[in-house]
């Protein structure tokens, strides 16, 4: 393929950002033998999902549930702490271990792979052409065939707000706090707030969470989300629904979160938890006819393609789900449609994972929607504390729970709140993508003691009402 002027392409397919999506577009790209470049800041190789979104978060809940000693506290009594005085030096260092790490992986992927790794921010200057700018200020321009956007998000700051990444912060800024908190505010109860204030509370933070909503998390079960609550709050969180931060005073001791309610609350830290902004504002879309919306995010068809027929974009950028999960995939069927290679549309059925402490898992639909759509169901329920497995791991709040439709037996929703809920979920989801019914749970065998076990504690309890319905019925 050539330019107009007639001179050959640098690269086959060029991508913008090198976070989940970008990373496996490239790699698939490469993979079906094309010439591919990556561009990406360098100090964010892997983007925010490895640097300060994803990774750091995760990797800063594990510090925090050894460190406290959380999850033995059921055998060895409210009092256990592997650690007394838990410091921001002792969350950092693991995180900066598992950070550098994952780096690594992913340069060398890239080198494996031979995607050149060009390091700088870019914009679009014309048709198939971008402009990179390197951290020292020295400006180059590359050329592809085709140009895959993944510049990801980042948290989105209202403007009445002074931040100042100390006392006021946004979920980037968590990484960099000098100390634990004594107290903090965390302004919405969206998955990120959810998290890092159960993280926080975990460490002995007496957290607030202040939330508009009358509830958090409205997409989950609400039945999960009630059992998340109630161990939030054994943890001190205070929750303010139905309310609004008006203000935030900072001062010299911390700062006070006015309410529009008038209420008061003072707080070492106070953490904006709202919601996130798409990058593709910074990319001068404008040069080759293309336009962001007001949250700085992509439009694109099935095929993850733009109205710019050799731009593609996936990831956050393009908006929900946002998940580094989903985004993986949608870089790589992206690639492969723009590379004109024949694959599979992404499958249906997506999990969604929680990492609150204790974490929740979803996959399917819930029973709000399933009886808002008028969609008969029965309910299967297993407790952790009822399994050998969760009584040698001391969790006994844990739960699974499956919906079953009664005509047929199929699946229609898993949702699990507890230990290893992330992991525990794919079982459904696979039984689920399968075409699967309740009836191969009830006959399957599961190694025993586990977790997974709970399947078929659930599916018997399911299957046992539907019989008793059946016998009623004669």
């Amino acid at each position: 393929m050539f330019l107009d002027t007639g001179e050959v392409f640098d690269y086959d397919v060029l991508v913008l950002g090198s976070g989940p999506g970008g990373q496996k577009a490239a790699i698939a790209a490469a993979k079906l033998e094309r010439r591919v470049a990556v561009v990406e800041r360098r100090h964010m190789i892997g983007g925010v999902c490895i640097n300060t979104g994803t990774i750091p978060s995760k990797t800063l809940r594990e510090a925090v549930l050894y460190l406290t000693g959380l999850n033995q506290r059921e055998m060895y009594g409210q009092s256990y702490r592997l650690k007394e005085d838990i410091t921001v030096s002792d969350l950092a260092a693991r995180t900066q271990h598992v950070v550098g790490r994952e780096i690594d992986v992913i340069r060398s992927q890239f080198a494996r792979n031979r995607v050149h790794l060009l390091t700088g921010s870019a914009r679009f200057t014309a048709p198939h052409t971008v402009e990179i700018t390197e951290d020292a200020g020295r400006v180059s321009t590359v050329t592809a065939e085709k140009i895959i956007v993944a510049t990801g998000t980042r948290p989105a700051r209202p403007d009445s707000v002074d931040f100042d990444d100390r006392t006021i912060i946004d979920s980037d800024g968590i990484i960099n706090l000098e100390k634990v908190p004594g107290s903090m505010v965390v302004v919405g109860a969206g998955v990120i707030g959810i998290e890092y204030a159960s993280m926080f509370a975990a460490l002995g933070t007496k957290v607030t969470v202040v939330e508009r909503r009358e509830r958090m998390l409205e997409f989950c079960d609400l039945e999960i989300i009630e059992a998340l609550k109630y161990h939030l709050r054994d943890l001190a969180v205070t929750f303010r629904f139905r309310e609004s931060v008006a203000s935030v005073e900072r001062h010299e001791r911390g700062a006070v979160a006015v309410l529009e309610s008038g209420k008061q609350i003072a707080a070492d830290t106070v953490m904006y938890s709202a919601g996130r902004q798409g990058t593709a504002g910074d990319l001068s879309l404008d040069a080759i006819g293309l336009t962001a919306d007001a949250r700085g995010r992509v439009q694109v068809d099935e095929h993850y393609r733009t109205d710019v027929d050799y731009v593609y974009a996936v990831g956050d950028v393009i908006g929900f789900p946002a998940l580094a999960s989903t985004s993986m995939e949608q870089g790589r069927l992206a690639a492969h449609h723009a590379c004109a290679e024949p694959v599979r549309e992404m499958q249906a059925v997506q999990p969604i994972g929680i990492y609150t402490i204790p974490e929740i898992s979803f996959v399917g639909r819930t029973e709000d929607e399933l009886t808002d759509e008028r969609v008969p169901f029965e309910v299967g329920i297993a407790r952790y504390r009822e399994l050998a497995r969760g009584q040698i791991i001391g969790d006994s709040y844990g739960m699974l729970k499956i919906l079953v439709s009664p005509s047929d037996g199929r699946l229609l929703g898993v949702h699990v709140f507890g230990t290893g809920a992330t992991e525990l979920v794919h079982i459904g989801q696979t039984v689920m993508g399968c075409g699967g019914t309740v009836d191969y749970l009830v006959d399957a065998v599961f190694n025993y003691p586990t977790l997974a076990e709970s399947y078929k504690v659930a599916a018997l309890d399911a299957m046992n009402k539907m019989r008793h319905i059946a016998r009623l019925h004669g």
